[in-house]
């Protein structure tokens, strides 16, 4: 098998062991800048994603995260900030990393190449999920025993990798490639092939929320009030869109059972905090649609 590009030797940091720690860290940081554009060159594919997950989360499906090490790991992250910021079910996204929960923290010896293994964890998918399998060179036969399943399932399926010759890139619907160029350390895929993959996850994961309305323009009317910090941001949340002051924004977030949604709809269409609710169901729990329609009501 050729060398991937990631393991190539970066000639712009061959001297990064002998020259001072500011040149250092500037050689790393001009490195970094090159992951931005080389995500930009995926964005159709990233945008045909993100429809394919957004038709998936419309038709009761789930998007589930496959990843190796670092992949693996950033697959996770993304997974368990959905609950939070969008008020999610933890079902709705999820990270599987190779080599299970223990592989989180350290590494499990041999996880990337297990094929069987792969072939068993995608069991957890359904017909109407999509699967996401994630890897910076693109090989790992775990990921490949995933595909196998998710094929015979007919489960969607979509790649992040970094590698345009990856094999996990030919057996996909579709294939997000951003190649980064060669590490600063050769073969150390966390770093700029980490990054890439944390951006296309942020843009999968955020740009499928915003299409099922978790979003009211840039704000985030789903999320989780949990918390002081995120209670206040509810009430500012609020007191925007409905053009109301603090203290009526958290009168009604406290009988909404701090529902932002329900609270923006309860002020500006008068409604009670069930008819608000019923309201809000009836339009497919978007904010928008309901606003929109709110003059018929």
């Amino acid at each position: 098998m050729s060398e991937i590009i990631t393991e190539y030797l970066n000639e712009n940091t061959k001297d990064i062991d002998i020259i001072s720690t500011v040149e250092m860290i500037k050689k790393i940081n001009d490195e970094d800048k090159l992951v931005a554009y080389a995500v930009e060159s995926e964005i159709e594919h990233i945008a045909q994603a993100v429809d394919l997950i957004a038709e998936s989360f419309n038709n009761g499906g789930n998007l589930i995260y496959f990843g190796c090490g670092t992949s693996g790991r950033l697959g996770i992250l993304d997974a368990s900030e959905c609950p939070p910021t969008f008020s999610t079910n933890p079902e709705m996204v999820q990270g599987i990393i190779a080599g299970g929960k223990d592989a989180f923290t350290r590494a499990v010896e041999g996880a990337e190449d297990d094929f069987e293994q792969g072939v068993e964890d995608a069991k957890i998918l359904a017909p109407e999920d999509i699967c996401v399998v994630i890897s910076a060179s693109g090989n790992p036969k775990y990921l490949l025993g995933v595909l196998k399943t998710a094929d015979e399932i007919g489960a969607k399926t979509i790649a992040i990798t970094c590698n345009s010759e990856s094999k996990i890139g030919e057996e996909v619907r579709v294939c997000i490639c951003a190649e980064v160029g060669p590490e600063v350390i050769a073969g150390s895929s966390r770093l700029k092939a980490g990054t890439a993959q944390k951006m296309i996850l942020n843009m999968l994961s955020t740009g499928s929320m915003i299409k099922i309305g978790k979003t009211y323009k840039n704000l985030m009317i789903d999320l989780r009030a949990t918390n002081d910090k995120l209670k206040d941001r509810a009430i500012r949340i609020v007191s925007q869109i409905a053009e109301t002051t603090h203290a009526k924004a958290f009168a009604v977030l406290e009988k909404s059972d701090w529902d932002i949604k329900i609270a923006v709809a309860s002020i500006l269409l008068n409604l009670d905090i069930d008819e608000a609710k019923k309201e809000l169901k009836k339009h497919g729990g978007v904010l928008r649609k309901l606003l929109k329609s709110g003059e018929k009501i």
